[in-house]
């Protein structure tokens, strides 16, 4: 026997052995596994998540189970979800006061009902310990909070802030209500463990591993006193285990097993399941089986402050120098949906960006000329040739164009070496006898390209893309991956990194002032200070038609219609400008196991998103069918 071979037949006994001694007192029948992205918790036995220091474990199940927020964002439906509060924030006309009604009916799972209370206690409670999360924003826009009733709560803010609400919306971190009739007992609300904890969602804590590797949670008998259980019904899983299993090899062995329902995983891990279990499929059940509609949009952020990349027709070169087919075949094998714009080319993004924009696109020129004609970088046949690199592998994709769309996204731009030849020969370029390019001064152009460490990260894999496209086409790249990649990014030490071209959208809602914000002016750091916000803000690009559109927002509620064509017009100015290049949305590679479960969120029936990681997966249990295996 091969010694590969001898290795993971031992660790398939030892993952096997160790979860039937955790399981061996609940039906796995009605437990549904799902793994830990975060990893190994360092404070297992600390549940207070409303402090503002690490190690919490958020993504164990606290923000998926435990907690309720005001409200939520589903990306994959565009819904914004009216969760403890019963209906979306209300403001008066100057936008220096924001009310809140909450749902009646919501109890904590000690059998105290959730009230005006809780929040106005809370807030006050942050606003006097600068250790608590969201302290510096309430601290900022918060002059009184006070309740008219037990169940309307009134903000009055320091100044007009249409956006306040956005500290309660749910996405990956919000505020979250804490109980007051626990905390007011607290001497320190910061150095308080709250375990056991108090839950506002249907589960609460059963068991934890004081090592830090898994959380079991149990179905709470009064599932229906939450919002969760008011707006979708029962949760199906009467447990819900969090268990982090480590390298993909161990996910892979422990769901041939059937012991790991929902896990994250690589493409190449994902195939290797494919294999061993008959039960496995991924959010769609054919290529390319990822998930495509993240909210997040990945690519390049260069360094704007940073000779040549502060030159326009640079960055446009370097886009024109990359083919968007074979740079997602590098990335991941062609399954990434491609994007133009700052905002990811999910279903809803499509509808209120990508198609009333697609015109413009078109049209759009550069200042330079091809045969003497203005050229149009935009290439809506990008679609096609994904499509047709995916026959080529073999596999097998939809002729309709819409499908198409909506699986490998909607066009980017031409692959045109020779066009971003020009542009860099009429800015002093030149190649050397090799065919090398030169720097004006006559010295080589060497690229470093900064990325994450994790191999399997879309930060990593835009890195070794893009390099491969630049030496295509005669530059010197390397790349440097680091653990601290982000922290040197947002101090401006790099010259190209792979952070997100601007921060993520809301996902479920056309508003788009959360990308664009930070690229005002008033939030520009000079190199070697902490950038606002790694994704966008970290190219310390700035532009004073931005700023304009930028503050026209900030004076009108984000509902007005108005925003959609505010947001056009920032998406324009950065298309435009490119200070930053997106590639392609976040493919989220999952592995479902439907040996127990089934009627997972997958591209065929997409009631929710689809992440077991993400604070609403709460909102799909109720929809989750058991196979009574």
């Amino acid at each position: 026997m091969k010694k590969g071979s001898i290795v993971l037949g031992i660790l398939m006994i030892l993952v096997s052995s160790l979860f039937a001694q955790l399981t061996s007192d609940i039906p796995r029948e009605e437990t549904i596994i799902v793994d830990v992205l975060g990893g190994r918790v360092p404070s297992p036995s600390n549940f207070n998540v409303f402090r503002g220091t690490p190690g919490r474990g958020l993504d164990r199940g606290i923000q998926q189970l435990m907690l309720e927020p005001l409200w939520c964002v589903d990306f994959a439906t565009g819904e914004i979800i009216n969760a403890l509060a019963s209906e979306g924030p209300t403001y008066n006309e100057d936008f220096t006061k924001m009310t809140v009604k909450l749902r009646q009916g919501c109890y904590w799972s000690d059998g105290v009902p959730i009230t005006a209370d809780d929040v106005v206690f809370g807030v006050e409670t942050v606003l006097r310990n600068s250790s608590m999360d969201y302290h510096n924003q309430f601290r900022l826009s918060i002059e009184k909070v006070y309740k008219t009733d037990d169940y309307t709560v009134v903000f009055e803010l320091s100044k007009p802030n249409s956006r306040f609400h956005a500290n309660f919306m749910d996405r990956w971190g919000a505020w979250r209500p804490l109980p007051k009739h626990i905390f007011e007992k607290v001497e320190d609300p910061v150095s308080f463990t709250f375990n056991p904890p108090i839950s506002s969602g249907p589960y609460v804590v059963k068991d934890y591993d004081q090592a830090g590797y898994w959380t079991l949670w149990e179905r709470r008998e009064d599932w229906d006193r939450t919002p969760t259980g008011i707006l979708y019904g029962m949760p199906k899983p009467k447990y819900v285990l969090y268990y982090f299993y480590g390298e993909d090899a161990s996910k892979v062995i422990a769901q041939a097993n059937h012991n790991l329902d929902m896990t994250s995983l690589t493409l190449e891990a994902f195939r290797a399941i494919q294999n061993r279990n008959p039960y496995t499929r991924g959010y769609r059940v054919e290529y390319p089986w990822v998930i495509n509609v993240d909210p997040a949009m990945t690519g390049l952020t260069l360094n704007n402050e940073v000779y040549p990349y502060n030159i326009k027709d640079v960055r446009w070169a370097l886009t024109l120098a990359i083919d968007i087919v074979d740079y997602i075949g590098i990335a991941f094998d062609g399954t990434a949906p491609m994007g133009v714009l700052h905002v990811p080319p999910l279903p809803v993004y499509q509808e209120w960006y990508y198609e009333p924009m697609e015109e413009w696109l078109k049209n759009f020129t550069l200042d330079i000329e091809v045969n003497g004609e203005p050229f149009k970088p935009y290439d809506p046949s990008a679609t096609l040739r994904a499509a047709q690199y995916a026959k080529e592998r073999g596999y097998k994709v939809p002729d309709n164009i819409n499908e198409l769309k909506e699986m490998f996204g909607p066009g980017w731009w031409k692959y045109a070496p020779d066009v971003a030849e020009q542009l860099l020969l009429r800015n002093g370029f030149k190649r050397d006898k090799n065919g090398k390019w030169l720097l004006p001064d006559g010295t080589a152009w060497k690229i470093s390209i900064f990325g994450g460490s994790n191999q399997a990260h879309p930060s990593y894999r835009n890195a070794m893309a893009a390099a491969q496209q630049w030496r295509n086409f005669g530059i010197d790249v390397s790349v440097d991956s680091s653990e601290a990649w982000q922290t040197l990014t947002g101090l401006g030490q790099f010259e190209v990194t792979t952070t997100w071209p601007a921060v993520e959208p809301w996902g479920g809602h056309f508003d788009l002032y959360r990308v664009v914000e930070v690229f005002h002016s008033s939030y520009y750091k000079p190199i070697g200070e902490q950038a606002i916000n790694v994704a966008g803000a970290s190219s310390r690009w700035t532009s004073s038609e931005m700023d304009k559109i930028i503050e026209k927002m900030e004076k009108i509620d984000w509902n007005d219609s108005n925003n959609l064509n505010f947001g056009i017009e920032a998406l324009k100015i950065l298309i435009e400008e490119m200070p930053t290049i997106p590639t392609f949305g976040y493919p989220g590679v999952v592995a479902w196991d439907e040996y127990y479960w089934t009627n997972y969120p997958g591209a065929e029936n997409p009631y929710c998103q689809p992440y077991h990681t993400w604070p609403n997966f709460k909102y799909m249990l109720p929809f989750l069918k058991s196979t009574e295996r």
